[in-house]
């Protein structure tokens, strides 16, 4: 069974300004009940996580400044948000969604994560609307039971994973992979174990031919045990930051590839939702069903 997590975004309203960015983690599951793709069944609803499993990533010295909302005014600035108790309670929740569907995968091949893929989080600091990194959390969990041995992380949003990147930079056994815009944010990049930079105006067929030559050799080398994926969908051509010029075709495609090398080497795999800035809402979330239809058709 695909295991969701959900109401991980939106349990605590955000400040006026920063609300229509999130409307789709709520959109996003009615549209997968109403059109049969889900049931109810699929969905869990997760708690925030403990405190002892976020500072296995995180430096308990940021961490204890953010849970008391003691951040410098130019440390909050960097994250994008106001800083507020409710905003720290819902990235925990986000997190603790990602480290649950990790289990879910191991389970039953896939999950996923409505929200989630805050790979701008380094161990020191939030940046670019992510406070803590739910991926390089569940990673550093699973490491620490012992439940994997050999992580590949697929960074597919626009936006290089430079938290992530930094987070696991000592880290032999996992290894990130990050396809991104050569000149969006972030500025200044990190160095993944291996990055593809792209020029503004990619199309589908570039951007398809280099995953469909790069990710298989990927599996090959890397043999991994375990996937997380961060499935933006601001590779569109119609959003807003993204720069890059996918078709929703090309993004189904895009996670077609993704799974699908998934289910052929037998290695789980969560998916977490990352960006999507497009001016029609419609359009953000029908991107985001894709990744989803596409799980339940291919896993389940």
């Amino acid at each position: 069974m695909l295991k969701i997590a959900w109401k991980s975004c939106y349990v605590h309203p955000l400040p006026e300004g920063h609300r229509f960015p999130m409307l789709k983690y709520e959109l996003l599951p009615e549209q997968l009940l109403y059109e049969g793709t889900i049931t109810s069944e699929n969905l869990f609803e997760p708690t925030p996580i403990e405190e002892a499993i976020i500072t296995l990533t995180h430096e308990e010295s940021y961490w204890k400044k953010l849970s008391s909302l003691q951040l410098t005014e130019s440390e909050i600035r960097k994250t994008g948000f106001p800083l507020s108790s409710s905003l720290v309670y819902r990235e925990t929740v986000i997190v603790e969604g990602t480290k649950q569907a990790a289990l879910f995968a191991l389970q039953y091949g896939c999950a996923m994560n409505v929200a989630g893929g805050t790979h701008h989080a380094f161990s020191n600091r939030g940046e670019g609307f992510c406070l803590l990194n739910d991926i390089a959390i569940a990673a550093s969990y699973l490491l620490r039971q012992k439940l994997a041995q050999n992580i590949l992380i697929i960074d597919l949003d626009v936006h290089q994973g430079n938290g992530t990147a930094q987070i696991f930079r000592h880290t032999p056994n996992v290894f990130t992979f990050s396809m991104h815009g050569e000149k969006n944010y972030p500025l200044q990049k990190e160095q993944s174990d291996l990055d593809i930079s792209l020029p503004d105006g990619t199309d589908d067929a570039t951007y398809l031919s280099l995953l469909k030559h790069t990710l298989p050799r990927l599996f090959d080398t890397v043999q991994p045990d375990f996937v997380f994926f961060q499935s933006g969908v601001d590779v569109l051509a119609t959003d807003k930051l993204g720069k890059l010029s996918l078709s929703r075709e090309g993004c189904k495609e895009r996670d077609k590839i993704v799974f699908s090398l998934c289910k052929q080497n037998k290695v789980p795999v969560v998916a977490s939702m990352g960006g999507g800035y497009s001016e029609r809402i419609a359009d953000i979330v029908e991107a985001h069903a894709n990744t989803f239809r596409l799980a339940q058709e291919i896993f389940f």
